[in-house]
């Protein structure tokens, strides 16, 4: 696929299947890259990414990692009870100085 700018975007499974031709396939990554049009300061970034996180998890642009989702959902349960606490609080404040 191209870009705007012209730069091609390879997705998970291309990138992966690189990098498993490197660690698997006992290719050099020069050879790696040269055979699949790519520069091998690209696969090296791969490569390493790959290391950092085998399991696969992606931290591609529009694609967080699970765990970061999880993250962003407690964050925003947890700004939701506060402000639900909050609001619990002013209305005893109410309460209690007007019995009825």
């Amino acid at each position: 696929m191209q870009d705007r700018k012209g730069y091609r975007k390879h997705d998970r499974q291309f990138k992966e299947e690189a990098v498993r031709l490197v660690t698997e396939g006992g290719r050099t990554v020069s050879d790696v890259a040269h055979g699949l049009g790519i520069h091998e300061n690209l696969l090296h970034t791969w490569k390493r990414k790959h290391k950092e996180n085998p399991a696969g998890s992606s931290s591609e642009k529009g694609h967080p990692k699970p765990s970061d989702e999880e993250l962003r959902r407690l964050q925003k349960e947890n700004a939701n009870l506060k402000e639900d606490r909050e609001i619990l609080k002013k209305a005893l404040a109410i309460f209690s100085k007007h019995p009825t």
